[in-house]
């Protein structure tokens, strides 16, 4: 076969019609296919266009690198990558300087169901390649809402993954963006910062994930989907706009400390692991408004699906009526009948579950699950529980529960509890990884909840497990504590909305939101009022809010029964709002301005909320998602005086159209919700 590889190459670099885009493609499949690349020909050997066309991932060689594209712009540069396994990097060239691939080209299509998240419905379409060197490859996936890429490998027997190389190269060091630093791998509790990306110091610290910046009027978020057996994705170090990645390695050497288990070494190779294998995706999230990250979800679509014949129908998602943050209800006795109060206000307003937080047994002698507090008869509360229509779950160390999975799960179950807030796992090795997705078969098999507390964030593992129903891995209401809350007041706003184009777009979160005791800006917060009551910044209404726009199939509800039947009118509207979802829209906002977004309920309803930074804000609340019809809209709104006094509020309800805009004012630090139901025409 003669070919012009010039002419070709020239073809495949066209992007002004989709008619070109096709001839490019076409182009690059034969470039790879026929064979060695000629001098002078730029070595790129694929390309794969979500079916919307507007965004294509490619994949090159000599080096091997990707470069990330939306509409034309050019929202990844050209990033190295490569694989090290037993010492060999996949990739190498050959004697000649030439790699020969092959490469398969093929759709994902069809609708999943979804039944435990923020869409009822997920759709899987999807262009992928996969650009197979023969003992390993690369595929490219190509959707709607973004891009991936990961290495596969068919190699016999066991393998030692020694390093991977997943460069992140942005455009230039003037793009603008939006992350988290830590300085230990697993602890991802930190806040966030805004700057360019040429500034983000990274000599002490690493950048974890969900990372965004913006680009030429596009935006990107940048996380993994399917991490098993292996460690997560970090970057250790930026030259301009280039960032390098880092990963934990295994661990050498550990050490319990406190609830937790330490690693002190570790070793200089990642993973011991199957020769034949799929590795994490790397993903970017896509869109043209950051808004719109929230309705991505190429996570977990990404993600493996139940097994074939699995059964989730027990699976219980719902709200928490929860123990510590409010210091057992102002700090009344923490007894079986301190914990049956916490039952009867459940079950009187709705609530599925109580937490028996680290409460439930004598955690200050060694976090011991065998040994509940004398105080505290769990076989009672059991009992009472379920005759009330409420579940109970139990908090559990992580030291506690690792290598004992089994018997952990297999006790508890027995004993009536339906889940596991499983906390300080606080690594990013592979082998706490291996053990949330063990510990969530186990769970599974006896028809138990999990929440990962003390964890990084999520990385799909919940479609396969929808028993897995929650995930930390994000600065939370907890940290609004007395000798935990560190921050001013900008930035606690500031973490608040980035957290909803940050964390949230990895999947859902515990953020452990619904206060009532709210202090204003400029008004002296200090995470506890005179009468020792833990409290807020911001604004009711902001709270409120935050039980809608977090994302959070398990919701645990933070303040007590008490302060909760003190605001009863607050109370009632958030124990309606569900914990999952038909469907979910982005409508506005910047991380570091607000976030408005309205998600569906699925009988019809819709909610819709904002909150804003430490800045009072105007907005519109655009009706448009309703579609079509007469509604009554019920709204809890910032009152003219809730910059002074931020527990103050306007509730009202009004009849508007579909597609009817709303003007809202939130105060700084402030907040709106609201619940639309539709107006049932006369017959």
């Amino acid at each position: 076969m003669t070919l012009n590889l010039r002419l070709l190459a020239r073809l495949a670099s066209c992007r002004s019609s989709r008619k070109k885009i096709e001839i490019g493609t076409f182009a690059a499949t034969l470039i790879m296919e026929g064979g060695a690349l000629a001098a002078g020909v730029e070595n790129w050997a694929n390309e794969t266009f979500s079916p919307d066309g507007k965004n294509v991932i490619r994949l090159y060689a000599n080096p091997l690198a990707y470069e990330v594209v939306r509409e034309g712009v050019t929202m990844v540069a050209k990033s190295e990558i490569g694989l090290t396994v037993d010492g060999a990097r996949l990739g190498d060239t050959d004697a000649t300087g030439r790699i020969r691939p092959v490469v398969t080209k093929g759709k994902r299509s069809g609708v999943a169901d979804a039944p435990v998240y923020k869409k009822s419905k997920v759709n899987l379409s999807a262009n992928e390649a996969f650009v197979d060197f023969g003992a390993w490859g690369v595929r490219l996936v190509a959707r709607n809402d973004g891009v991936a890429y990961r290495f596969e490998t068919k190699k016999s027997g066991k393998m030692r993954v020694n390093a991977e190389k997943a460069s992140l190269h942005l455009p230039s060091a003037d793009v603008k963006c939006w992350g988290y630093r830590t300085r230990a791998f697993g602890e991802e509790e930190s806040v966030p910062f805004a700057s360019k990306a040429g500034e983000i110091d990274l000599s002490k610290m690493m950048l974890y994930l969900p990372f965004a910046y913006e680009a030429g009027g596009k935006y990107v978020s940048v996380t993994e989907s399917d991490v098993r057996n292996y460690p997560i994705w970090y970057f250790g170090s930026r030259t301009d706009a280039a960032f390098e990645a880092k990963f934990a390695g295994a661990p050498k050497r550990v050490q319990k400390r406190g609830a937790g288990i330490k690693v002190l070494e570790h070793e200089t190779w990642l993973v011991e692991t199957e020769g034949t294998r799929t590795f994490p995706w790397r993903v970017f999230i896509l869109a043209d408004a950051p808004a719109k990250f929230c309705e991505a979800d190429i996570v977990w679509a990404l993600a493996p699906a139940q097994d074939k014949g699995a059964d989730f129908s027990w699976v219980r998602p719902g709200k928490v009526a929860w123990d510590w943050w409010n210091g057992f209800d102002g700090g009344k006795t923490c007894d079986t009948k301190g914990y049956e109060r916490f039952i009867d206000f459940a079950a009187k307003n709705g609530l599925e579950y109580v937490v028996l937080d680290w409460y439930g047994y004598e955690v200050r002698f060694g976090f011991n699950i065998w040994k509940p507090c004398p105080a505290v008869d769990v076989d009672h509360l059991v009992k009472y529980a379920r005759e009330r229509g409420v579940d109970l779950w139990h908090w559990m160390a992580f030291h506690q529960v690792y290598g004992n999975e089994e018997r952990v799960v297999s006790h508890f179950a027995k004993a009536g509890i339906k889940g596991f807030k499983v906390d300080f796992l606080d690594r990013g090795d592979a082998d706490v990884a291996r053990f949330m997705e063990k510990f969530a078969d186990a769970c599974a098999r006896n028809k138990m909840h999990v929440e990962y507390h003390g964890a990084s964030r999520p990385t799909g593992l919940h479609r396969r497990y929808p028993n897995v129903l929650n995930y930390e891995g994000i600065h939370g209401q907890e940290w609004m504590l007395p000798g935990l809350y560190k921050l001013d007041e900008k930035g606690t706003m500031f973490s608040d909305v980035a957290a909803c184009y940050l964390r949230m777009t990895a999947g859902p979160m515990d953020y452990t939101p619904g206060a009532m005791n709210n202090h204003g800006i400029g008004s002296g917060y200090r995470a506890r009022d005179k009468r020792n009551q833990p409290g807020t910044l911001g604004t009711r209404c902001r709270q409120m809010a935050q039980v809608v726009l977090y994302e959070a199939p398990l919701q645990m509800l933070c303040d007590s029964p008490t302060n909760y039947e003190k605001n009863r009118e607050c109370f009632a509207f958030m124990a309606k709002v569900p914990t999952v979802w038909k469907n979910t829209v982005g409508l506005a906002g910047t991380p570091d301005t607000m976030f408005v977004a309205a998600r569906e309920t699925r009988d019809g309803a819709w909610y819709a909320g904002g909150i804003t930074t430490a800045e009072a804000r105007d907005c519109t609340l655009d009706t448009s998602f309703l579609g079509t019809g007469a509604w009554t809209i019920e709204i809890f709104r910032d009152a003219g005086d809730a910059k002074e006094d931020a527990q103050r509020y306007v509730h009202e309800t009004r009849k508007v159209k579909a597609g009817e805009k709303i003007p809202l004012h939130m105060a700084p630090g402030g907040g709106f919700v609201a619940r639309c139901c539709r107006i049932t025409p006369k017959s």
